[in-house]
């Protein structure tokens, strides 16, 4: 039975807007393959590992309906090794699928789509709204970095996505840094909910969406979060947790403070780190009138050392970070200037940015 007509990129986008999702090592042999349900004018492909869910629609479908699941790597590099512009024939012949493509010829194990476990969510549950794709993109780019990995705390392994009315905040932390960020949405909700968004569903996310104005429609309820438009659907569990007091670990008395250029500061940042120890990764900052210093040695007696001009005539200060915490916002911040403020050598840097208000960045300081 023919279940669909297609070309390579047509089929390529949607299969990799869901392919990571799939899990390498899997519990059940289902969770390596795509539900592919394919209807007259839409197809949709699903992938799950059972805590999330992505669903993208391809436009065009086939003239009956049909569902089947087949692995998502195997039919994904298929279709990649594909010259460009090929036809695709997709039959379903029994327990096989069947792929045409010019004069190449595939046969793939399917199993059944009644089996394959989808995420429900109900509707009714919770709090809707909207914002602009690339809105949400930029949100979650601004604070992703700091999540942490594999923490044993596990409510730091993901971000707090905070709606506060006519606000949206998202904050992460790994317990060494924090980096916050907020948008105002163009209509207040009235309502007031956190979750904490796992750090594969925040990745994935972020790859998903556009940097466009399109709208993308937002749903928290209950343990679940959902974000949809007219090209993906991705579904969530939340981590069930309590996100620290994110507000408590903001510097309110830092009066020691300068502006920097990003990219100068970032540069400089980049030739010591080559020296740094490469267990702790290591910088010491001194700052003295005029002038930031930057320097760092490593076990082999080797030295970096790295001076840049800024307008600064407080207390000197010396003070030490790890110099990764410092390359990461400065990353992925694209404001051309940095404002970086201080309190003394054992209280934590505070970095904002002159064109969003919102943004916070808290590192803590390490011993050297």
């Amino acid at each position: 039975m023919l279940v669909l007509n297609t070309q390579k990129d047509a089929l390529l986008k949607p299969l990799q807007a869901v392919v990571g999702v799939v899990e390498r090592k899997h519990t059940l042999p289902i969770l390596s393959n795509v539900l592919i349900e394919c209807s007259p004018g839409r197809t949709a492909y699903v992938a799950t590992d059972l805590e999330l869910q992505i669903t993208a629609w391809q436009e065009g479908g086939s003239e009956a309906e049909s569902a089947f699941t087949v692995s998502a790597r195997k039919l994904l590099d298929i279709c990649r090794a594909l010259p460009d512009q090929t036809s695709i024939a997709l039959d379903l012949d029994s327990e096989l699928l069947k792929m045409k493509a010019g004069k190449s010829r595939f046969s793939l194990q399917t199993l059944p789509a009644r089996d394959f476990p989808k995420l429900q969510i109900d509707e009714s549950e919770g709090v809707s709204f909207s914002m602009p794709q690339g809105q949400l993109r930029k949100l979650l780019a601004s604070a992703q970095y700091a999540m942490a990995v594999q923490d044993i705390r596990y409510y730091l392994n993901g971000m707090l996505f905070s709606l506060q009315g006519q606000k949206l905040v998202v904050a992460s932390t790994d317990g060494h840094r924090l980096a916050l960020d907020a948008r105002v949405l163009e209509a207040d909700t009235g309502k007031s909910q956190d979750v904490i968004l796992p750090r594969k569903t925040v990745m994935e996310l972020i790859k998903l969406l556009a940097d466009s104005d399109d709208p993308v429609h937002i749903q928290i309820g209950g343990n679940q979060v959902v974000f949809r438009n007219s090209i993906f659907e991705l579904r969530s569990k939340v981590v069930d947790g309590k996100f620290p007091d994110y507000q408590r670990v903001i510097p309110g008395n830092n009066d020691k403070e300068f502006d920097i250029n990003r990219q100068a500061l970032h540069q400089a940042l980049a030739r010591a780190a080559i020296l740094t120890n490469e267990k702790y990764r290591g910088v010491r900052l001194a700052l003295t009138s005029g002038s930031l210093r930057i320097a760092c040695s490593n076990n082999e007696q080797e030295e970096a050392q790295e001076e840049l001009e800024i307008t600064y005539d407080k207390d000197p200060l010396d003070i030490g970070f790890n110099v990764q915490y410092l390359q990461d916002v400065l990353n992925n911040v694209d404001a051309e200037s940095v404002h970086c403020s201080f309190g003394d050598a054992s209280s934590s840097m505070l970095i904002t940015v002159a064109d969003d208000e919102n943004f916070r960045y808290v590192v803590m300081p390490m011993r050297i």
